[in-house]
């Protein structure tokens, strides 16, 4: 029996609007040394996901540049302003992602996660032969990253505004598997203080 495919999509358009005034990125500051947004990329790439594609949009030079060098896929969203959902629905859309059976959204913004973190949730959804909602939990609270069946892809190419996958897996009907993997699933970094308390430091 042919293991299911899982494609990954990194959300990394956003506008940081929380880091305040004078334009850093949050995607761009550092930990140890390499750029949150490749740092999060590279940890994709090691897992056992098919494909990686990152969906672009704020900045998108300096993160495609930050970018360089990795085997994935690139997905501008010019409509990145519009919230995630325009982000998600650009990935969703890209061919690598469109003809996997999973979805694994993971936000660009969480240092925390490993490439263990993401293999234990392929192997979730692969011994669920693909038919199963699984997310990050921590602690049993829901967080990120999620795997998304194909099943959902219609239902996410009809979503709009700042929301994520969250409306669809509560009406899905779909099984629903929370994998634990600690603060990881719920650490993501916002704020200049986010970061540094994370151990990164803003570049620009």
């Amino acid at each position: 029996m042919l293991k299911a495919s899982v494609a990954i999509v990194i959300l990394a358009a956003g506008r940081a609007s929380r880091m305040g005034e004078g334009g850093k990125h949050k995607l761009l500051a550092e930990f140890d040394g390499v750029s949150l947004v490749r740092r999060t990329a590279m940890t994709a790439f090691g897992s056992d996901a098919a494909s990686v594609v990152v969906v672009t949009g704020h900045r998108r030079r300096e993160i495609e540049a930050a970018l360089a060098g990795i085997d994935l896929t690139l997905v501008d969203n010019p409509d990145y302003a519009e919230g995630m959902a325009s982000s998600l629905v650009a990935g969703v859309s890209s061919r690598h992602a469109h003809s996997a059976d999973g979805i694994l959204v993971m936000l660009a913004d969480m240092p925390g996660i490993s490439t263990a973190h993401l293999d234990a949730l392929i192997v979730a959804f692969r011994n669920a032969g693909g038919q199963a909602v699984v997310r990050a939990v921590s602690r049993g609270k829901p967080g990120n990253p999620v795997i998304l069946p194909r099943s959902l892809h219609p239902a996410i190419l009809r979503l709009e505004g700042d929301v994520g996958a969250r409306g669809i897996i509560a009406t899905s009907g779909l099984p629903v598997l929370d994998v634990e993997i600690g603060d990881a699933a719920c650490l993501d970094v916002d704020t200049p203080d986010d970061i540094g308390a994370a151990g990164g430091t803003i570049k620009n």
